[in-house]
């Protein structure tokens, strides 16, 4: 049928034709294919009023029909409108210039417009069930007061989805540069007992945090190159071989930026692939800290693609130390890329309370890393939380 649409747009933009109409299972089809020839403003139509709206209102030069949702009585009713009625109205005459001025190249748009499309072309989270609602609610009014009510949404079925094991979620983490052995032992013992997956340390308190955590389940995190990601692959390496035999099973490594940012990605696919094959030697797996807030989304990508080449386990948003942490649109992009891989992504940097960590993993986040880790779970139990947070 795509074919037919096409002859018919094609006579109609040709000017062989004032109008055309097409008719085939649904009306859909025909009017994408029709809208892709030049001069051509096609509408499908299912009722008198949508017939008498696409040609006052929009000038439509082709009607398309779905026989299986007219019959011949409305068919022919909705032809006769589409056929005598006119766009006369000028606001409606210059609607119908915009849009044919569409196909001449992008227009000039206002400033609202033009703060939306500047995000083009980037990940964007999934509109959210009641942003759904409130469109699919906002349609039925409108057609009613068309004339075309349209009956109440079947209820949802039930939804039977697991609730979120959070602790084994995060990787409870403490990083500042001040923290002392007094911290590294609280964060321990938080982690024994709300069995979180791991606790995410410096180099130094590998150690420590290896016996405190012993028979808990709880593994050591160590982050390597951290968290500039500038040193050489070599060093990395040799900082991760070093974790590993003091008790670290996960390793986070900071990608050198700078080499990313130059078009470097032989260096910095070396960069990854040193640490993770000192992982795989020391049975560890390995992280991919990406420091998202530094990279375009064309960064952001190739960085990903690098981690799969180099057969990383995890890609990881941030260090939490520079310019901003996780987003949803960065979890988003970064799961689209890896997740049909079997690569975990990880969020990390500001994800402070527990609406930050349901948004996170929404979008795709298999892993959170958090120093907020008690008062997300304080709030997951509906307990009053103090205000303020931990860096990272």
């Amino acid at each position: 049928m795509c074919k037919t649409a096409y002859t018919v747009a094609r006579l109609v933009a040709a000017g062989q034709c004032d109008r055309g109409i097409m008719i085939d299972g649904a009306g859909i089809g025909s009017a994408m294919a029709a809208n892709k020839v030049r001069g051509v403003r096609a509408a499908a139509c299912y009722n008198v009023a949508l017939a008498k709206n696409c040609r006052e209102h929009n000038d439509a030069n082709v009607l398309t029909l779905g026989a299986g949702q007219t019959n011949l009585e409305q068919a022919t009713q909705i032809i006769e409108v589409f056929l005598s009625a006119e766009c006369v109205e000028e606001r409606h005459r210059n609607r119908v210039q915009l849009i044919n001025a569409i196909q001449e190249g992008p227009l000039e748009v206002g400033p609202h417009q033009a703060t939306l499309l500047a995000g083009v072309g980037e990940a964007r989270p999934a509109p959210a069930p009641t942003d759904l609602e409130k469109i699919a609610r906002r349609v039925r009014e409108l057609l009613a007061t068309q004339g075309t009510p349209l009956a109440p949404p079947p209820a949802p079925p039930p939804l039977n989805i697991p609730p979120l094991n959070i602790p084994q979620l995060i990787d409870h983490t403490i990083l500042r540069p001040d923290t002392t052995r007094a911290d590294i032992e609280q964060l321990c013992r938080e982690a024994r007992q709300h069995k979180f997956y791991s606790v995410c340390v410096n180099p130094t308190w590998i150690s420590l945090a290896r016996q405190l955590l012993d028979g808990s389940g709880v593994k050591v995190c160590c982050v390597v190159g951290f968290p500039l990601g500038a040193q050489p692959p070599e060093s990395k390496a040799m900082e991760a071989r070093a974790a590993i035999r003091q008790g670290a099973k996960e390793i986070d490594m900071v990608i050198n930026v700078g080499a990313l940012k130059s078009s470097d990605d032989a260096l910095v696919l070396r960069d990854i692939r040193a640490v993770v094959e000192a992982c795989r030697d020391g049975s560890a797996r390995c992280k991919v800290i990406l420091e998202t807030s530094l990279l375009t989304n064309e960064e952001k990508t190739r960085a990903c693609e690098l981690a799969l080449k180099a057969r990383a386990d995890f890609v990881k948003t941030s260090t939490g130390f520079s310019t901003g942490g996780a987003t949803v649109e960065d979890v988003a992009l970064m799961s689209r890329l890896v997740k049909d891989q079997g690569l975990g992504v990880k969020a990390s940097g500001g994800v402070r309370t527990l609406a930050d960590l349901r948004r996170m993993v929404q979008a795709g986040a298999t892993r959170i890393g958090t120093s907020s880790g008690i008062k997300i779970l304080q709030e997951a139990a509906g307990q009053t939380v103090a205000a303020g947070g931990g860096k990272y």
